[in-house]
């Protein structure tokens, strides 16, 4: 399977139960929905003690904690917290990247906005356009005080996102707001959803346009993970959404980029992706081989090497984080901390640096269930002797827009960022080099 570093997690058990009693969403749990679930903890955690990096489970009783929740599943009479159980138990390892992956819910879900932690406060930073939530009013720049009943910070606002988004989908979310002039307010936004069907045609032939249906999506997928690339004066701005990239794709980026004096890759809300991508552009920006870090595997210690790919990058490199960039994306900021190689500017990064492997299972033989699990099978030390891990990068300027630059669309981070290698470009125009591109729904 293939390895990857990517930024999500499992949930804490007492945030699951809370955001699902708010919305009532609780599924009666039949006999065979259990036995289903106890098949999910039990293959799961078997595979958690052969793999997992820390033969020693960081000092968790693991065998005591399956039990509890197996205990915990036979007495719920909701399906929603019986896969609650399940995610509860990965989650007692503490580790961004150990997580449940429940069965594909039968529907797809939007909300209609999105929130993102900026410094020590939680702000909407888009809203799609003919939502639910447009219609309520909730704008960019509003701050999130709490989502239903709970307040989201730098520490469970992913936790938050892991159930509504992963886990147990809602039909409808409590919003707390304030405006950037103080005002509060509290909306019930509609979540907008699609039914999927139960059973797809696969085979292309007669009627069945399910296939297409697929690789259209697949398309989609594809031009929104795309990286962007602009040019300001002769500044170089390197818009790179995640680390999916292939090694030819990244000597291109960075052809484009050894045209300019200067380049700022913005790695704000990457979550990460593969190593070898990581390798690459390490590779690409600088001018002999690096080490990266140190490998900590269950039963070995290997160092995590990029080396120099064909022309690199030479001139002035500026490196943007924000709360969502994750895994490959610190290591990259930090790599260029580390070495000297430039400035990381931005917000603090989040701190989910491991590396995992992902499980699939299923379950039922008539009807088919499918699952899986990702499940970290090394830690990542850099140089310096740390790790990433709940720590993050700190950046060497934090530079953070206000609420009133989000509702404005205005982004003086790039702003700064160019600004420091020499450039000019107001914050007003940074806003609009990269504009947001919503999935199709």
């Amino acid at each position: 399977m293939n390895r990857e570093l990517e930024r999500t997690g499992a949930i804490a058990l007492i945030v699951i139960a809370g955001l699902l009693i708010t919305n009532g969403w609780c599924q009666k749990i039949t006999k065979i929905d259990r036995e289903r679930a106890q098949t999910m903890l039990r293959e799961i955690s078997s595979d958690i003690k052969k793999h997992y990096y820390d033969p020693k489970l960081h000092g968790v009783d693991w065998d005591a904690k399956v039990e509890e929740m197996r205990q915990k599943i036979d007495a719920t009479d909701s399906m929603n917290f019986a896969l609650s159980k399940v995610a509860a138990a990965l989650d007692s390892l503490n580790d961004s990247h150990t997580f449940f992956l429940p069965p594909v819910h039968n529907s797809r879900y939007d909300y209609g906005w999105q929130a993102q932690v900026i410094g020590d406060r939680c702000f909407v930073i888009r809203v799609r356009p003919g939502s639910d939530a447009e219609k309520k009013g909730v704008k960019r720049g509003d701050e999130l005080v709490a989502l239903n009943g709970f307040t989201p910070d730098r520490n469970n606002l992913w936790k938050m996102e892991y159930v509504f988004n992963t886990l147990r989908p809602q039909p409808a979310l409590r919003l707390d707001l304030r405006d950037p002039a103080g005002k509060q307010r509290q909306v019930e936004v509609v979540t907008a959803l699609i039914e999927r069907k139960r059973v797809m045609d696969l085979t292309g032939m007669g009627n069945g346009n399910d296939m297409w249906d697929l690789i259209r999506q697949q398309e989609s997928d594809q031009h929104l993970g795309r990286a962007r690339f602009a040019e300001v004066n002769d500044v170089g701005i390197l818009k790179f959404p995640e680390f999916d990239f292939t090694e030819s794709e990244i000597e291109g980026m960075v052809g484009k980029a050894r045209k300019h004096k200067a380049l700022i890759v913005d790695l704000r809300g990457n979550p990460g992706g593969s190593v070898e991508t990581l390798k690459y552009l390490i590779g690409g920006c600088f001018e002999k081989e690096i080490k990266i870090g140190d490998r900590i595997g269950r039963s070995e210690q290997k160092p995590m090497i990029a080396k120099l790919h064909g022309h690199p990058f030479a001139g002035k490199l500026v490196v943007l984080v924000d709360s969502k960039s994750a895994s490959a994306a610190e290591l990259f900021a930090r790599v260029v901390q580390i070495e000297k190689r430039g400035t990381v500017l931005g917000d603090l990064s989040s701190g989910s640096v491991m590396e995992a492997k992902h499980y699939r299972y299923k379950a039922g033989i008539d009807t088919v269930v499918f699952y899986g699990a990702s499940i970290t099978d090394a830690d990542i030390v850099m140089t310096d002797g740390k790790s990433l891990e709940h720590n993050g990068v700190v950046p060497d300027e934090l530079m953070l827009p206000s609420a009133e630059d989000l509702a404005n669309g205005r982004d003086p981070v790039l702003a700064r960022a160019v600004e420091t290698v020499g450039g000019k470009l107001d914050p007003e125009a940074a806003g609009k080099l990269f504009p947001y591109e919503w999935p199709k729904f």
